[in-house]
């Protein structure tokens, strides 16, 4: 059986990956009333879910992911932590676990380590093939001008 090549894995190095659901228990949930369609019933139901997660606390971990995390989670992060909120359904529950999804998402992006790129040389052929079509697009140019008759 042939095995295809995953291309993302040849550009990313994952470190000690943790997910939203090991860190479950260090989560804080407030509601609040959300906006939009609901007639009446957003009036009265709180079904909007912000999640706030104190990562500076987190016995898992290292500093440098949490040095990572606060480099790259600027616009989540607030006085608390990371504030993640969620108001896509009408159910409390479900926005609640949309909120989880998010964080689990965000980190999994947040703590990937990105190859340094190598740098390589230019090949010969495509220095060839780039002067070539400087100066193709130069004749073109060229023969475009006003001529002048006088000589």
């Amino acid at each position: 059986m042939l095995k295809r090549c995953q291309p993302w894995r040849l550009f990313f190095v994952y470190t000690t990956m943790i997910s939203a659901f090991d860190i479950y228990n260090e989560f804080t949930f407030e509601t609040s009333r959300s906006g939009g369609k609901g007639g009446q019933n957003v009036n009265k139901v709180e079904s909007k879910v912000s999640l706030i997660w104190r990562f500076e606390n987190c016995s898992l971990l290292s500093f440098k992911e949490k040095a990572r995390i606060k480099e790259k989670a600027k616009s989540y992060l607030c006085a608390e932590g990371i504030r993640v909120t969620s108001q896509k359904s009408r159910s409390q529950l479900e926005n609640k676990e949309n909120t989880v999804k998010k964080l689990n998402d965000l980190l999994r992006i947040w703590l990937k380590i990105e190859k340094p790129r190598r740098a390589t040389k230019i090949p010969y052929s495509g220095v060839r093939k780039r002067l070539k079509r400087k100066k193709i697009n130069s004749d073109i140019k060229k023969s475009k001008r006003k001529k002048d008759f006088d000589d």
